[in-house]
């Protein structure tokens, strides 16, 4: 996240993904209904690629901040080496 590579939060998720600045949504599995389907349906509107992943405790411990359910990768060969290891 130093590097600017991935946004947090959900106005700030939603945002990257109206500008195409997202490459990659990761979504906790424990997402809210709410929160999962506003950012759901943005990522089809703007075909940006969606991966479902542990709860919410895994994705806030794997990328060092606490309470997270959502992030945005900005970065298009991050993104990419995350789906190949995810699928």
């Amino acid at each position: 996240m130093r590097a600017r590579k991935c946004t947090l939060g959900e106005e700030s998720i939603i945002r990257d993904i109206q500008k195409r600045k997202a490459k990659l949504i990761l979504l906790a599995n424990d997402t809210g209904q709410q929160t999962r389907k506003k950012i759901t349906d943005k990522c089809q509107s703007y075909n940006i690629p969606l991966r479902v992943v542990d709860d919410r405790d895994t994705l806030s411990q794997a990328i060092g901040k606490s309470g997270r359910v959502a992030i945005a990768i900005l970065d298009g060969g991050f993104a990419q080496k995350i789906i190949s290891l995810l699928d």
